[in-house]
Formats: C-alpha cells, sequence, structure tokens
C-alpha cells in the first residue's frame, strides 16, 4: 500500500508516461478506440479499487494541491492555441453548422436529463459530458471541478464519453460517401466552399517548454488569487474562468507563438485525469448500461437538430459532420474527418476544434448548472 505523498506522485507520473509512450511510440489499434487519456483513467481506477493507496493527511493534501494548481494552468495553455481571427473567416456555412452543433448537443443533454430523471450526482456528472462534448477532456475535467463531480460520479461519465464517441466517430465516417445524396436533399451542393488558404494557430519553431510552465503557473497564481476576491458561482468556477479568460486573452499576444503550449497542456491534463481515477473506487458497474443508453440518446437528438438545421440553412454533410465531430471528438478526431472528404480541408476541422476549447468549459459550466436545477 502506498502511504507517503513521494510514492503516490511518482505512481502517478509512471503510469502516465507508461501510457503516453504505448500510445505514440507503438502501433496497437486499442489506441484507435480507446485513447491514452482513457487507458490512464481506467488504469488508476483499478490500482484505486485494489487498495493500492492509502489515503491519509499528507496524500489528501497533495491531491488536493496539484489538482488544484494544474488545473488552470492547462486551462491557460490549451488556449494559447486559439485565433478568433482565423475562425471567423471559415465563412457562413461553416459558422451556422458550429453554432448549429452546439446548441443542438446542448439541447439533448437538456431533454435527457428531463426523461432520464437524473439525480444530482449524475446531472453534474452530465454536465461535465456536455463540456467535453461541446470542446474536449480538459473540458470536461474542468467543468466537472467547478461542478463538484465526484470521483465515482466523473468515472461513469468517462466511460460514456468513451463508448459513444467512438461509435459516433465510426457512424461520421461511414456517412461519408452518401454525402452528394445527403447535399442534393437539402440543397447544398454549390454551397461547399473548399477553403484551403485557411490556416490554423499552430505555432511553429523551437519549442519554449520551461517558459511556458512558467506562465502557465503565473496564470494558475493569478487566477486563484483574484478568486478570493470575485466570486462566480463558486471558487474553482471562479478559478477556471479566469484561467479561461486569461488563456484568451493571452492568444491576441506574441506568446500564442510559443510553440509547445499543446505538449505542455496535455501532460497537464494526463496527470489531472490519473489523479481523478486514482480516487474513483467502483464497486458496481451495473447501472451503468442506462447512462450509455443516455448518451446515445444524446447523439441522436443532437443529429436529428443538425439533419434539419442543414435542411433549412441548405448545409452540406461535410459542414455539419465536422462541426458535429469537432464538438464531440475533438482535434484529435475532426481533421482526420475532414481530410476524408477532402485533404485540403483539415484545417477547417483543426479551427472547428480549437473553438471547442473555448466554447466546451463555458457551454458545459451553462449545461451542467441547467441539469443540477432539474434534479
Amino acid at each position: 500500500m502506498i502511504e507517503t505523498p513521494l510514492a503516490y506522485l511518482f505512481v502517478i507520473a509512471a503510469s502516465v508516461t507508461f501510457f503516453h509512450l504505448l500510445a505514440t511510440k507503438t502501433k496497437l489499434q486499442i489506441f484507435e478506440y480507446l485513447p491514452a487519456v482513457v487507458m490512464i483513467y481506467a488504469f488508476m481506477m483499478l490500482l484505486a479499487s485494489l487498495g493500492t493507496f492509502h489515503y491519509n493527511a499528507d496524500i489528501n493534501n497533495v491531491y488536493k494541491l496539484t489538482k488544484t494548481n494544474l488545473l488552470p494552468a492547462m486551462l491557460f495553455l490549451m488556449l494559447l492555441e486559439i485565433d478568433l481571427r482565423h475562425f471567423l473567416k471559415l465563412g457562413k456555412k461553416l459558422l451556422i453548422a458550429y453554432a448549429l452543433a452546439v446548441v443542438s448537443i446542448a439541447v439533448g443533454f437538456i431533454a435527457v436529463a428531463f426523461v432520464f430523471h437524473f439525480n444530482h450526482d449524475m446531472s453534474a456528472a452530465f454536465g461535465a459530458l456536455a463540456g467535453s462534448w461541446m470542446g474536449g477532456t480538459a473540458n470536461m475535467v474542468a467543468v466537472g471541478s467547478a461542478l463538484g463531480v465526484s470521483e465515482d460520479a466523473f468515472a461513469y461519465a468517462l466511460v460514456v464519453d468513451s463508448v459513444n464517441y467512438t461509435l459516433w466517430v465510426m457512424f461520421l465516417l461511414a456517412l461519408v460517401p452518401f454525402a452528394k445524396v445527403f447535399n442534393r436533399f437539402t440543397k447544398s451542393e454549390a454551397n461547399l466552399a473548399y477553403l484551403s488558404e485557411i490556416g490554423c494557430a499552430c505555432a511553429m519553431g523551437a519549442k519554449r517548454y520551461w517558459l511556458l510552465i512558467a506562465l502557465a503557473l503565473f496564470a494558475s497564481l493569478a487566477s486563484q488569487v483574484l478568486a478570493n476576491y470575485i466570486t462566480l458561482l463558486n471558487h474553482t468556477t471562479t478559478i477556471v474562468i479566469i484561467a479561461t479568460l486569461m488563456g484568451v486573452g493571452a492568444s491576441y499576444t506574441p506568446l500564442r507563438e510559443l510553440n509547445g503550449s499543446s505538449e505542455v497542456a496535455t501532460t497537464m491534463l494526463y496527470i489531472i485525469i490519473a489523479l481523478i481515477g486514482s480516487k474513483a473506487v467502483i464497486e458496481d458497474f451495473s447501472g451503468l448500461g442506462i447512462y450509455v443508453i443516455a448518451g446515445f440518446v444524446i447523439l441522436l437528438t443532437h443529429a436529428l437538430l443538425m439533419v434539419l438545421g442543414a435542411k433549412i440553412f441548405k448545409l452540406d454533410l461535410f459542414s455539419i459532420a465536422v462541426a458535429s465531430l469537432a464538438n464531440i471528438g475533438g482535434v484529435a478526431s475532426a481533421p482526420i474527418l475532414a481530410a476524408t472528404y477532402n485533404k485540403k480541408l483539415v484545417s477547417v476541422g483543426v479551427l472547428m476544434a480549437i473553438m471547442g476549447y473555448l466554447i466546451g468549459t463555458f457551454g458545459g459550466l451553462l449545461v451542467g448548472d441547467i441539469l443540477l436545477k432539474m434534479s
């Protein structure tokens, strides 16, 4: 049994490193369906369920301090990549498709919460899931922390996220050959502009890891200090919002050109996920099925509204499919779907997915607050 903070942090770091190397240095197909972040969480949850960690005062303190300090730092770095000017160049149809995806996902969550009568814990967990499906796993962690989602409820949400996301990706890829038929249905054959000249806000040049870490920790400190004087819903939510706004603000400065922010933010995300997993002791998954079904109902509602919106606004299949996956799948999968249609359109998927880093936190907080009030 691990009883010291140093040994606890070593296991966290070693587990993160192992699964990251396994995902990046090998060609195991399992990582196409279960991302490294899910594997990390599942492994740490297994260790916790086996009683590996003895949660004394010292370990509880290092857990709280590490998570509290890394969360705003991660958000700040993640948002450095955003460039609203590039996003707004996507064009009217693509922007409508993106907005339609965000709204339809939010409506799906609210409708499902009403039908399935979620209790407080699952309302908070699905609020965190909304953050993921409007942005990414990092947004899920941020929203979950702000809403006070328990480690056990977070485990349910992460499983639902993984199962539903995997099948959704497969479904959207299977629709690619039917693009012409769909476009005739929505009368959008002539609307798709191949925006190959649009680029993402990706930084180039040498990696500046140490500088990025210093900036991120300063942003974490500043957001926590400011949160002592400003209150938005609760203390954690205030920290999340301040760190988000600081990241967006910094993206308009030369700091956006610093290369390596994505890698450092991902490392911080993996550590936070491992921390949360280390406290998730799940003794019974018998009730998980109903939540997976709820996830599919959300996706069905989202799909129906997207098709309806495509018919009304004459949107093509590429636009709504990539907008959907940019929200639900994020930057790891949206560019792949875009390339399936046309390799010149990869940047469209990247830009939509990067915007999710901003939208996901605020959207998840809004949806989560609504779900909690309904519970």
